[in-house]
């Protein structure tokens, strides 16, 4: 790999990790139900922005890394962040022109099929959990994709460009 395609890699790559640093930092019991999935936000944005470098393969590594780090299911968050990753390269083209409140608005769906996935494996697997643990990172994920976007586009831009 030369050094020209590892230095565009690199800040996708220090995100994900910065992304883990938020979902694995302890929170407060009261808004620990309301954290957003970083993981699952930051899938969407690189897989739409990049779906020929960061696709369905590397969602499965963060999955299973998240999976680890969070002591769930082997496979259980790599499951759902395929799907995500493949949903979003599906409708990629479609994305990158949407302006910033449709994309909001679409990406709500997504987030929410996340955690219906997550719901489903718990549920074969007999975990239980309440209903705000489900759609309370949901809310909050999409409340806060516009910053997430508009920060991670700004990245982009200053890594592709070179500044």
């Amino acid at each position: 790999m030369n050094r020209d395609r590892a230095s565009r890699r690199l800040p996708v790559i220090m995100s994900f990790v910065f992304g883990l640093m938020l979902t694995i930092m302890p929170l407060p019991q009261t808004i620990e139900p309301f954290r957003p999935d970083w993981l699952a936000l930051l899938v969407i944005f690189w897989t739409m922005q990049l779906p020929r470098t960061w696709s369905v393969g590397s969602a499965w590594i963060v999955g299973i890394v998240l999976d680890v780090s969070q002591g769930t299911l082997l496979g259980q968050h790599a499951l759902a962040l395929c799907c995500v990753a493949f949903v979003t390269v599906r409708i990629h083209l479609l994305m990158r022109v949407f302006p910033l409140p449709q994309l909001t608005a679409s990406v709500f769906p997504i987030l929410a099929t996340y955690q219906f996935l997550l719901f489903w494996i718990n549920g074969v697997a007999g975990i239980n959990a309440p209903a705000v643990t489900y759609w309370g990172p949901v809310i909050s994920g999409t409340l806060l994709w516009p910053v997430v976007m508009i920060f991670l586009s700004g990245l982009r831009y200053r890594t592709r460009s070179g500044a």
